[in-house]
């Protein structure tokens, strides 16, 4: 049974970090491209990190140079670490393959307020 579970968010002050975690089951994982993906209220879902079986990384230009993406494949986990967070990016954060293919989780949810 596939299935994702995401981790790791919480309330946070601008300019502070948070590592987020997706753990995969019933999945290949390690010769799957997997991206972590945001949806803010009334807003539609979107990407924002992608990580290739090979370790090659893409960014949406909101996040680039503050969110960093990786793996461990023999963990099955995909790691989303976010520095200088920004309120505009409080969101519920889901990871999936890159494109989404898979059941989405539950997701983590990830607010940035003072």
């Amino acid at each position: 049974q596939v299935q994702l579970v995401e981790s790791g968010g919480g309330l946070v002050q601008p300019g502070g970090s948070l590592r987020l975690s997706c753990a995969a089951s019933g999945v290949a994982f390690s010769i799957a491209s997997m991206g972590w993906y945001r949806q803010a209220p009334g807003k539609q879902r979107e990407l924002v990190a992608g990580i290739t079986d090979g370790g090659s990384t893409n960014y949406a230009g909101s996040v680039r140079g503050r969110f960093t993406i990786s793996r461990d494949n023999a963990k099955k986990t995909v790691y989303l670490q976010m520095d200088s967070l920004k309120p505009e990016d409080t969101a519920v954060y889901y990871c999936n393959r890159g494109p989404p293919s898979l059941p989405w989780g539950q997701g983590t949810q990830v607010t940035v307020s003072s």
